[in-house]
């Protein structure tokens, strides 16, 4: 049996997942946080802007993909699921549905109990809305972790605790809070960009704070464990015990982490250069931000903004970043990490099998088969390969011509989208 793999490894050497679907460099999600919205109407634009091809008030859309996340109550008079009306609640269910709404930042403020998030749970679940990412947001005492967002979320007899049912619903990706100002996760962190001579006491304060995170990281520094690897996703255990997935965000700008995460400011982070310096890199980024926190309600992104998110949509459309919504990426992502493959010869023809059932090497059990849309594969010859998955042969494979590499490669299909007609 060692000999025949042996063989089928040699004769098959020429086999190598690509870490990004083919043609793409690098991945980037903006990961927006809701707080600030004001309504929904801008909620709304904002969607339409970033996902169609439609006139807005900005003009026409810059079709990307780009997901947003809800609440169910706010502190204030802000847009939440609770707080609008049947419209805009008709609104948030049909992007849960369609994708475009893909994360759950905790509850909101103004849930404080159990039996609160459990009536919100109950709420999407009645109306067939599945949501598997959860970010913790600041104040909010449903919130998991003790040690950045300090909630009680998973603290087993605090009133806030919810986690046994909140992962019962189906939450499997959690961010904690954990934020870093390196542009590009997945690949070995630099510090490089991060000082700018402009602002040399506000950015030369970033990057001291980032070699700190890495320096705590090293000695064993728990909080900051993330940063010595620099993954954007890992596998995680919380306090009550339930295995979850924990991912770290990122925002670049010279002012730290905290700083500029907002719609008004997002021109200022989307800037050429960054997005140059995560395509040259071949990294992955969880933008952070609040694209509802913006000037004017009416017209959500300025001149700067719009000339970003269109910077943005020509490097999507030239194949070097491929713009995906938050629970995309990070599916894909943990499909690239564990993902079990296997290839051999039959004759002329090279057959890889990709198997999602494998659960050793999985820490959430089997794979999703959806979240294998895009893998990619580096092979001889893109026309003498055949795919199946776990023994099925898969249809409709594309065959790719070399890319920047040179090589040629195999890949599922990355299927966009829909936008749904609100």
């Amino acid at each position: 049996m060692a000999n025949a793999h042996a063989e089928r490894a040699r004769s098959c050497s020429g086999v190598q997942l690509r870490p990004f679907p083919y043609p793409y460099r690098c991945m980037l999600a903006i990961c927006s946080d809701l707080d600030g919205t004001p309504h929904r109407r801008a909620y709304l634009e904002i969607a339409r802007f970033l996902n169609t091809e439609e006139m807005t008030p900005m003009g026409s859309g810059v079709g990307l993909e780009v997901g947003n996340s809800i609440h169910f109550r706010a502190k204030t008079r802000r847009f939440a699921y609770w707080s609008t009306d049947d419209a805009g609640r008709e609104m948030v269910r049909m992007l849960i549905r369609s994708g475009h709404i893909d994360c759950l930042h905790s509850f909101g403020e103004r849930i404080h109990t159990r039996d609160e998030a459990k009536r919100a749970v109950d709420e999407l679940r009645r109306h067939d809305c599945h949501l598997e990412v959860w970010v913790d947001h600041g104040g909010a005492v449903t919130n998991f972790g003790p040690d950045i967002m300090r909630g009680h979320g998973d603290e087993i007899g605090h009133p806030a605790y919810h986690a046994d049912a909140t992962v019962d619903y189906g939450i499997q990706y959690v961010c904690l809070g954990r934020g870093t100002s390196i542009m590009g996760q997945d690949i070995p962190a630099k510090l490089r960009g991060i000082l700018t001579l402009r602002h040399p006491i506000a950015s030369g304060r970033t990057l001291l704070k980032e070699v700190a995170k890495q320096s705590l990281a090293r000695i064993g520094n728990t909080k900051y464990a993330m940063h010595a690897s620099n993954r954007v996703l890992r596998p995680s255990v919380l306090r009550d015990g339930q295995r979850i997935y924990e991912f770290m965000r990122c925002n670049p700008h010279w002012a730290g982490v905290g700083s500029y995460a907002e719609g008004r400011y997002i021109g200022n982070v989307l800037t050429a250069d960054r997005l140059q310096r995560l395509v040259t890199r071949g990294g992955t980024c969880i933008l952070y931000t609040h694209l509802g926190r913006v000037d004017d309600p009416a017209v959500p992104f300025d001149a700067k903004a719009v000339g970003a998110f269109r910077h943005l949509a020509e490097e999507s459309r030239a194949g070097k970043i491929l713009v995906a919504t938050t629970r995309r990426l990070l599916g894909y992502r943990r499909a690239v990490c564990e993902l079990v493959s296997t290839s051999w010869r039959d004759g002329n023809v090279v057959c890889i099998d990709l198997n999602t059932q494998r659960s050793d090497n999985n820490w959430l059990g089997p794979l999703d088969v959806a979240d294998l849309a895009g893998v990619t594969f580096y092979v001889a010859d893109a026309h003498a390969t055949c795919l199946t998955v776990n023994g099925e042969k898969v249809r409709g494979i594309r065959r790719n011509p070399p890319d920047h590499t040179g090589r040629p490669s195999v890949s599922l299909p990355w299927p966009r989208l829909e936008f749904p007609a609100i």
